[in-house]
């Protein structure tokens, strides 16, 4: 076996360096590699001061406005929230329909449907530029058809088209709302123009005094000025008494007694989907009042949030059923559901700002509101069949008020009156809700009127009397299954 040894037999350096063809390799190799060198620095030293430049360029260009640089966190929760919040209009039609007679159901869920088609548009056209555009204090003017939309909205770090899809669930629960007040006697034509009035108009012009940049209710005064962190005053105030004024100019279902002649609420037709309804609800409250954050990295903030949504909407439930068993005897499940909603409704403004107990002391005291309303309504003979005025309009005035009570000024200067900081926060709660409730009471009075002269809110007689899902959609929702014959199904 022939060894490497054998074929390059061992030599010193010496020797190795005088053999000629190792001296010429040597040469060429140095050589290259010295060429090499030289052409590697005249690169640098021809291009280098346009490779710096190029560099040094970058460097120093303006760095991006804060309001062009997305949060990814903060996006990427604030469209959880979106979802959680558009998932209430399944609670909505789930709730209102087992509330309602079964001659009314399917009127309930076409109504929520077109509603939230409709408000998706309007709020995209105009709604979003009246409320969140910059403007005056009574309304804003830009983002029409969202034209012109930066990157994120203000210095919030959201990406823009996300804090649109929030907003507009938030609209789209507004107008829900009202329609709770009006089942079973609105006809369909009359019950889209009320619903342009109120996503187009209504509610994005009165919620810029409260929400938008420089409205009329964020300028303070004597150093305060109204809060509604998720829109107790914004959406469920403003929605309640929307409702009231639609209830009012319809009327009473026929037939419907009072219980002051004798009668009283007809029943529900189905309180497993009245009940069902409602846990979707408190569920996507957890959109609703956390979401308001706007930011995934306040975490001690959306901790303390969701923790009293729960507990304020748990106290409600409770207080609600006990406050009426001595008067019925029995354990009532409608009035339950209609509690934590409204315990969940007056949580809604004061949820940033309260601690633990304030947060349970404010649904504990929404659940007899809830009742004392009904009871209310009753009285005056005004129809609501699923407790909108109640829930939404009772319990938003009272959770309004709440920020300026049960405020504790740990997490930011907010301090209500048991807290030590008097009753200029209390107040300006008080008049701020007043402002919204009372306009919008009485531009929603004004339309329902116009609609009725026009002889567009109501259906007729006959066809309240037939049924509304027939008279208006021609079907009723459910279908009674065919006799059994013993010869098959075709």
């Amino acid at each position: 076996m022939t060894t490497m040894a054998a074929v390059y037999p061992r030599q010193s350096m010496r020797e190795r360096f005088k053999d000629r063809e190792r001296q010429k390799f040597f040469l060429v190799f140095a050589g290259g590699k010295m060429l090499g060198l030289i052409a590697f620095f005249a690169v640098i030293t021809v291009l280098g001061p346009w490779i710096v430049g190029m560099v040094t360029h970058a460097q120093a260009a303006e760095p991006p406005s804060i309001t062009d640089t997305v949060n990814g966190m903060n996006t990427a929760w604030v469209l959880v929230a979106a979802f959680l919040v558009f998932f209430m209009q399944a609670g909505f039609m789930a709730l209102e329909a087992g509330f309602a007679r079964t001659r009314e159901v399917l009127n309930i869920l076409q109504e929520c449907i077109v509603d939230t088609c409709l408000c998706a548009l309007l709020f995209w056209a105009f709604g979003f530029a009246f409320m969140f555009g910059v403007g005056n204090k009574w309304i804003g003017h830009e983002f029409f058809f969202l034209n012109g939309a930066p990157t994120t909205y203000g210095s919030t770090g959201i990406a823009f088209m996300a804090f649109f899809l929030f907003q507009f669930a938030f609209a789209d629960t507004c107008s829900t709302i009202t329609s709770g007040a009006m089942v079973g006697r609105t006809d369909f034509k009359g019950d889209l123009i009320y619903s342009f009035c109120v996503s187009g108009f209504i509610y994005p012009i009165l919620g810029h005094w409260v929400w938008g940049p420089g409205g009329l209710l964020t300028i303070p005064s004597d150093g305060v000025f109204m809060r509604d962190f998720a829109g107790s005053t914004v959406v469920h105030t403003m929605g309640g008494v929307i409702a009231l004024a639609g209830a009012i100019v319809l009327g009473p279902r026929l037939g419907r007694k009072f219980k002051r002649d004798g009668g009283g609420m007809p029943p529900g037709h189905d309180l497993l989907w009245a009940a069902i309804g409602g846990v979707i609800l408190w569920f996507g409250w957890y959109g609703f009042n956390p979401g308001s954050t706007l930011s995934a990295l306040d975490a001690a903030g959306i901790g303390r949030v969701a923790t009293n949504t729960t507990l304020a909407a748990a106290a409600g439930g409770l207080t609600a059923m006990l406050y009426v068993y001595p008067r019925l005897k029995k354990w009532d499940v409608g009035i339950t559901i209609n509690g934590f909603l409204g315990g969940l409704v007056a949580i809604t403004a004061p949820c940033y700002w309260v601690n633990a107990t304030g947060a349970v002391i404010i649904g504990a005291i929404a659940g007899p509101i809830v009742v004392l309303v009904v009871d209310l309504m009753e009285h005056l003979r005004i129809d609501d069949p699923i407790g909108a005025v109640a829930v939404h309009g009772g319990c938003g005035i009272w959770g309004t008020w709440a920020v300026g009570l049960f405020a504790t000024g740990q997490y930011n200067d907010v301090k209500g009156l048991f807290w030590g900081g008097g009753a200029k926060q209390l107040w300006t709660q008080i008049w701020g809700n007043a402002v919204i409730g009372i306009s919008a009471f009485a531009v929603a009075f004004i339309i329902f009127k116009l609609i009725n002269a026009a002889g567009m809110l109501r259906i007729s007689e006959e066809g309240e009397l037939n049924g509304i899902d027939i008279t208006e959609h021609g079907a009723p929702v459910y279908h009674p299954e065919p006799a059994y014959t013993g010869m098959g199904q075709e």
